[in-house]
């Protein structure tokens, strides 16, 4: 019963009932919560270092894209200023006093004219010409004049064009020291060191960089009388640089700094710059980078990035300066403090932790939360499916949770109702085959003690017919009538010597013994009888085959037993085969018995081997041969399986053990 029971939750709880373990268990809540705090810590980290690179990245990209900005702004100031010397240099070029004065401009009038032009524009130059380069008048050095010009980029693009042109350039010093010795001294540097520049032979910077502009002076017939040029000289002329400053910037400050400066470079060399030194200078005669330089000035290049200024790292914006004659002489140079943006950046980096982590915590309260009611139900469910399996089919599981696990404890709790009512069904059954077997063992008794009283009286009723038959005539009706007595009265014989081996079975005798000789042995017995006479016998005998721990007797009783059964279903016409084999595993063999008869009715196969069960006629049979053959097949440990089908025929087949080395 306690092991039927088994099978039976086997079956229906694979899930649920825990096999004993040579270790401990995990607890599924402890799995789950360490499941949850391994997709935390993970997603953590990840946040961490792509959240990091990310916030890092956005800010440095916003402000390279903010400091490229600012270079076009500080580009439309610087152009801006150029314009304005253009235009006054052009405008002047077209008055009426100027063309009228030509050549005659050393005149006290024209004279005092320009110079005031030159202080109300703030021009540090202005010039005029004739119309071969000879200078007529500089406005900021007098005394001097009727040196030649046309060298002069500016000045040989109008004698060549008789266009107005505006742009930078580079003025070397002795042109400077003509235009006034004070420009020359204002344009002279000596050249400080400074940290990752590039290698540089000179010590000191003399020539000058310059906001130019030249027009034609043109009679009214558009021929050239001469030329007027004017300039700004940009070394140490912090003007454009601080305006660029106070507009792109604002003069912001960022812990005791300015937050951007602006700087103009002739060549690698500061000439006007409000980078400070870390005296609190500006850093004029301080030079660039080597790797900006070579982007900027040997490639050609803007550079928007990272930079190393003077003594401190800047978001940096640069790019070239280029002549009339497109030649790079210098840089335009805009950039942002980086610890600004250090600092925000580890800011939001410090603010994505804080809501990261907790973030975290709350995950893992609601995970611990979620394990611990998970835990909960599947606890119940582990408890109660020990229950069932200790026996306790009453145990059901309350769960209501709306989701799978109740789906579980409600199928968990139909099962152990099924459960319940197998096991009352299987009680009843039990006790009702258990009164079956009582029964049939006092029938059996009854039947083995009847079947021995009646078989004396029998023998003494079958001798004392046939001493009536010695005496009867051959011809009469009484001898017909005595004939029969003695058949039934053996039948009766036959019936209570079956019924006596069936209750009171004899001990087999066994011992190795050969199988297919017993088989040759039933043939042999039964081949010249009429019965047979139409029948093909095959064997099939297998060679060699190992002999067999069997009582010989009582096998050769089931194998006559069921040839003489097959010769019967094929009614004395067929083919009964005959065959031996030894299984693949060596430890046992088969015997095949196949008859060409009318086969077995399905509805029979399982009452073949009962007791009193016959298909036979009436007279015909007792019904116990095969129950008799099934028990001593039975006893020696083997097995008797048959394969039928009605109207083809019949094969039994007896399984018996092999005799092994060790035996032997």
């Amino acid at each position: 019963m306690a092991s039927t029971l088994r099978r039976i939750s086997g079956k229906y709880l694979p899930g649920f009932i825990s096999a004993r373990r040579n270790g401990g268990t995990v607890p599924i809540g402890t799995k789950l919560i360490i499941s949850y705090l391994l997709i935390i810590g993970i997603t953590i980290v990840v946040f961490a270092v792509v959240g990091t690179h990310l916030i890092g990245t956005i800010i440095m990209s916003e402000a390279q894209a903010s400091v490229r900005n600012n270079l076009n702004a500080a580009r439309e100031i610087l152009h801006g200023r150029l314009r304005h010397v253009n235009d006054a240099v052009r405008l002047t070029a077209g008055r009426f006093f100027l063309r009228d004065a030509m050549p005659a401009v050393r005149t006290d009038p024209v004279a005092q004219e320009l110079g005031r032009i030159r202080e109300v524009e703030r021009l540090d130059v202005l010039t005029v010409t004739d119309r071969t380069g000879n200078v007529l008048l500089r406005t900021s050095n007098p005394p001097l004049a009727g040196d030649n010009v046309s060298h002069d980029e500016m000045v040989a693009a109008i004698l060549h064009s008789k266009k107005p042109v505006a742009a930078v350039s580079v003025v070397p010093a002795a042109d400077l020291r003509r235009e006034s010795p004070a420009l020359a001294e204002q344009a002279y540097f000596k050249i400080t060191e400074t940290p990752m520049a590039p290698p540089r032979e000179a010590s000191e910077e003399t020539a000058g960089m310059m906001l130019r502009a030249a027009a034609p002076i043109l009679d009214s017939h558009g021929n050239l009388l001469g030329v007027l040029y004017g300039g700004i000289l940009l070394n140490r002329n912090f003007e454009i640089v601080d305006k660029i400053k106070q507009t792109v910037f604002e003069g912001v400050e960022y812990k005791g700094q300015d937050i951007g400066t602006s700087t103009i470079f002739l060549n690698d060399v500061r000439i006007s710059t409000n980078v400070r030194n870390l005296d609190g200078t500006r850093a004029v005669g301080t030079r660039i980078a080597e790797d900006v330089y070579d982007q900027v000035v040997v490639s050609g290049n803007p550079w928007i990035g990272r930079a190393y200024v003077v003594n401190n790292w800047y978001i940096t914006a640069y790019e070239p300066i280029k002549s009339i004659n497109h030649k790079i002489i210098g840089i335009l140079y805009v950039g942002v403090l980086e610890r600004k943006y250090v600092d925000l950046r580890k800011q939001a980096v410090s603010t994505l932790l804080a809501l990261t982590l907790t973030g975290a915590l709350l995950s893992m309260g609601v995970s611990y939360f979620i394990s611990r009611r998970v835990s909960a139900a599947v606890r119940q469910l582990v408890s109660a499916s020990k229950e069932v399996a200790r026996g306790n089919l009453d145990t059901t599981v309350e769960i209501r949770t709306n989701d799978e696990l109740q789906d579980l404890a409600d199928s968990f709790n139909t099962m152990a109702s099924a459960l319940r009512k197998r096991d009352t069904q299987l009680k009843e059954y039990t006790q009702r085959r258990i009164m079956e077997s009582e029964r049939l063992a006092i029938t059996g008794q009854l039947a083995a003690g009847v079947a021995h009283e009646l078989n004396n009286p029998l023998q003494g009723i079958i001798a004392y017919t046939h001493l009536l038959l010695e005496k009867t005539p051959p011809e009469g009706q009484l001898r017909e009538t005595l004939g029969k007595v003695v058949d039934q009265a053996g039948r009766c014989r036959d019936i209570v010597r079956g019924l006596l081996d069936y209750a009171r079975p004899v001990k087999p005798h066994k011992r190795p013994s050969d199988v297919n000789s017993i088989l040759q042995q039933c043939v042999s017995l039964v081949e010249n009888q009429a019965l047979f006479h139409n029948i093909q016998v095959v064997r099939e005998l297998q060679e060699g085959l190992p002999l067999a721990v069997v009582d010989p007797a009582q096998i050769q009783q089931v194998f006559m037993n069921m040839i003489i059964n097959a010769a019967e279903a094929m009614d004395g016409v067929g083919r009964l085969t005959l065959s031996t084999r030894v299984e693949p595993d060596d430890r046992h063999l088969e015997v095949a018995i196949a008859d060409t008869g009318h086969g077995i009715r399905p509805e029979d196969m399982e009452r073949i081997f009962d007791p009193f069960f016959t298909t036979k006629d009436q007279g015909h049979g007792t019904g116990l041969g095969l129950s008799i053959s099934f028990g001593i097949v039975k006893e020696h440990g083997g097995t008797i399986l048959v394969e039928s089908e009605e109207g083809k025929g019949t094969s039994f087949i007896v399984r018996l053990p092999v005799k092994t080395a060790g035996e032997a």
